[in-house]
């Protein structure tokens, strides 16, 4: 049998078990066993696992060896297929629809701030997942627990983002943005004139989750009022589940599984305003968050507002969550055409602009 690449097939297990939010240590097993064999000359990976000494290297345990020796042999590894065989059920027939009209992904994040991968990998990641574009939102420098990039470090990411996309295929570029944090008095977690260099702004509440009503609902509006916010995130900042224990999750970097109520604040009102000044309302695709609740879509639906469909992905394997949040859009109602990712890059970026 032809030998297959063991070094894709480490890769393609570790974007499943991301995908089906396993516990981290399993993913960073095979990525750690895909970054190990990539570093070897051509032929070493084949002759060691000839010899027996895959397990000598770093990063290699037992079972990633196992996967490549079956790999090598021409054969899809035992683990893969498994994985391959309890990955989920298939989407309905409207919640299909809407996920093939996504054209990319508004909320991603990288190792820059709290996200467990390098750049290049998320955007490759999208591109096999048939993305037009990847909108790059790590976390703004208040956000200390997750990294969150100072103006500085956020002027390096864009030359570097600028780089990638020379390298990146044909068709498909990643989009520089931030999720910046909305502060107790509403402003924005960045300069203005950086603000207003990025592609796409998504803006969140990440602390003061428990503020009362009014002081909740003026801090939103005056978000929502800022010219360079275009996507308001995870507005309501719950968690549903939480994670297994001692587990954060592949890539997350900083964040505490928990579960938590949602915030109080005058949904009509914010929604109102998102409509007005033509900010999008994020619903967020993380299995533990299903920000916002269906009755908040409906209500943001009525109110006349645009959508983004996001993963919030912190790992390359989770920017296949788009599939959770198109169920939730779909079940409320949610056409296409009130969702900002299904248009172009270039619309988007457009739009965008024409907001600031």
């Amino acid at each position: 049998m032809t030998a297959r690449d063991p070094i894709a097939d480490l890769r393609r297990i570790a974007f499943l078990l991301e995908r089906a939010n396993e516990a981290t240590y399993r993913v960073r097993a095979f990525r750690s066993a895909a970054n190990a064999l990539g570093a070897l000359p051509a032929g070493e990976v084949a002759e060691r696992a000839r010899t027996g000494k895959l397990t000598e290297l770093a990063g290699v345990g037992d079972v990633t060896a196992r996967c490549v020796a079956e790999s090598l042999a021409g054969a899809e590894p035992v683990y893969l297929r498994r994985l391959l065989a309890t990955e989920g059920t298939d989407l309905d027939e409207e919640a299909a629809r809407l996920r093939d009209a996504l054209r990319g992904d508004c909320h991603s994040h990288s190792d820059w701030s709290d996200g467990g991968s390098p750049i290049e990998e998320m955007a490759l990641a999208a591109v096999e997942l048939g993305h037009e574009y990847l909108v790059l939102t790590d976390h703004s420098p208040r956000l200390k627990v997750a990294r969150g990039l100072t103006a500085d470090r956020l002027r390096k990411q864009l030359d570097h983002v600028a780089a990638v996309n020379e390298a990146l295929p044909k068709g498909f570029r990643i989009l520089t943005g931030i999720e910046v944090d909305i502060l107790a008095d509403g402003s924005l977690d960045q300069t203005d004139e950086l603000l207003a260099r990025l592609d796409v702004v998504v803006g969140s509440v990440h602390s003061g989750l428990g503020d009362d009503r009014a002081k909740m609902t003026r801090r939103m509006l005056a978000a929502v009022a800022n010219p360079h916010l275009d996507i308001l995130g995870h507005c309501t900042g719950r968690m549903v589940s939480s994670r297994p224990a001692g587990v954060t999750g592949p890539g997350d970097k900083g964040h505490r599984a928990r579960t938590r109520k949602e915030s109080d604040f005058d949904a009509d009102a914010v929604f109102a305003a998102c409509a007005e000044h033509d900010v999008a309302v994020e619903i967020n695709s993380r299995p533990e968050r299903q920000d916002p609740p269906k009755r908040l879509i409906r209500r943001a639906l009525e109110a006349g507002c645009r959508f983004a469909i996001d993963t919030d992905a912190h790992a390359p394997g989770q920017l296949d969550w788009q599939r959770f949040g198109c169920e939730r859009a779909a079940r409320c109602g949610v056409p296409a055409d009130r969702v900002v990712n299904t248009w172009t890059a270039e619309r988007l970026v457009t739009w965008a602009a024409s907001r600031g």
